[in-house]
């Protein structure tokens, strides 16, 4: 296929702008994904203020790390069965032969940070060009729109995998994002004997007992009940909200020995827990930063059986061309956000 196509290309901080550009040819061992959507989270909008840390993005850059889409050309050596297959895709870039990436911690690779939408071109064009070997096929009938998600997705299912929930335990999950809203989804399937929710945004209460959640509190809530609350009482907290009080929060609820697993990312400089308290209380923290290969295989597994629900979480579908108003959108603070995905094809 030859021809043009758009792209977004973010020049830097504050500056984006819609570029013409050749569609690429997929070299050895790539292919090229035509893109059905392309999710903003918050590290986008990090990338368009210049807020990102310093290494963790290389300017100018086609943002979009999470995507899904249907792969319309392969490069020499990857299967041709993969042409006309829906997928999505791993972000990582790792090198595949440091030790890190040997054990399968591909998110800890040893030769550098590198990933789509950040330091390599993103989805947030017609098509986006990568290793083949980063693909996931999904089902035929799978919802490309709520596909979109599955890279959240992964990340919690990469919480849920260290967080190791057994089935009576009581587990708990702090932030109501979409983050969040999926780690009530994966936690539940564990059959906890109780899965309370904590957020700042009441309008959630329903959807998170739709998806699982025993209980809902807001964080004030929560605060001023202090033990009644059950402060103390929880097996596992899985953190979603990205601050560094809401993970002194998620620890405050762990019994002794507990086990909290954080994938917020607070400011730089923010306060962190107590190592006292982690110390004395013997908790078990993990942290997750990413997805391996193994948590996005676990996650395309649990949505193609159809045990994930994503589409609620999607409120709004903008073009390409919108990116600016999509940016205000997601930092706008509206409840009525959830998640915004941009179509490079257009909308419907």
């Amino acid at each position: 296929m030859s021809g043009t196509e758009d792209a977004l290309v973010l020049d830097g901080p504050g500056s984006h702008r819609l570029e013409r550009r050749p569609v690429a040819e997929p070299g050895p061992g790539d292919a090229r994904v035509r893109v059905h959507a392309s999710g903003i989270c918050g590290s986008d909008r990090e990338v368009f203020q210049g807020s990102r840390p310093e290494g963790y993005v290389r300017y100018p850059v086609t943002p979009g790390h999470e995507w899904s889409g249907t792969v319309e050309a392969v490069g020499a050596g990857v299967p041709a069965s993969l042409v006309g297959r829906k997928v999505v895709g791993e972000g990582f870039r790792n090198c595949q032969v440091c030790d890190r990436c040997h054990a399968g911690d591909t998110t800890l690779c040893t030769a550098g940070y590198e990933e789509t939408g950040f330091t390599q071109p993103g989805a947030m064009a017609t098509t986006l060009t990568l290793p083949a070997r980063l693909l996931h096929p999904l089902s035929d009938g799978a919802d490309l729109t709520a596909a979109a998600l599955l890279e959240p997705a992964a990340c919690i299912a990469a919480a849920a995998l260290k967080a190791n929930a057994q089935p009576g335990e009581r587990v708990a999950v702090v932030g109501t994002g979409t983050l969040g809203m999926i780690a009530v989804q994966f936690l539940a399937a564990a059959s906890p004997a109780e899965l309370l929710v904590v957020g700042t945004r009441r309008d959630r209460e329903q959807l998170s007992l739709s998806f699982g959640a025993t209980a809902f509190r807001t964080r004030d809530a929560l605060a001023e009940a202090g033990t009644e609350a059950g402060a103390g009482t929880y097996d596992i907290v899985i953190e979603t909200a990205g601050s560094a009080s809401a993970a002194r929060e998620s620890a405050a609820l762990l019994r002794r020995g507990g086990r909290l697993v954080l994938t917020g990312i607070p400011a730089a400089g923010a306060d962190g827990l107590d190592p006292t308290d982690l110390v004395v209380r013997q908790i078990e923290v993990q942290t997750v930063f990413g997805a391996p290969p193994g948590a996005w295989a676990h996650a395309v597994r649990v949505f193609d059986a159809g045990l994930l629900s994503l589409l609620p979480l999607v409120t709004h579908e903008l073009p390409l061309t919108d990116f600016g108003a999509a940016i205000d959108l997601v930092g706008s603070g509206d409840p009525k956000v959830g998640k915004v995905l941009l179509r490079p094809q257009g909308l419907p």
